[in-house]
């Protein structure tokens, strides 16, 4: 079974398996900007990461309300068996791809 990202979708993917648990659309509009140096609005983020849960590669759960956030909750997101599949599945794509591209020999050096 293929399961198809795109770019975006694959870059907050994984962004959400690596914050272990802590995800939520801020944190990860943070760390796109941050570890990728590319601009990012929360709303794109948002949208991405509802699509991925509507698709079965996310879920989540509202987390409890905060004083540094006026009272207000925060949905936490989780990468699910089927979102990991989906990054496995996309990392072999790229994989496959890349070692299609010739590489050059020495006396191309």
């Amino acid at each position: 079974m293929k399961l198809h990202l795109g770019e975006f979708e694959e870059i907050v993917l994984l962004l959400v398996a690596a914050h272990d648990n802590d995800a939520y659309g801020l944190s990860i509009a943070n760390a796109i900007e941050k570890d990728l140096d590319r601009k990012v609005t929360l709303s794109s983020v948002h949208t991405a990461l509802y699509r991925m849960e509507e698709k079965g590669y996310l879920e989540s759960e509202v987390g409890g309300a905060t004083n540094e956030r006026g009272g207000r909750s925060k949905r936490i997101f989780k990468i699910t068996s089927l979102g990991r599949q989906a990054l496995e599945s996309s990392r072999q794509t790229r994989n496959m791809l890349w070692d299609k591209i010739q590489k050059p020999s020495y006396n191309d050096l």
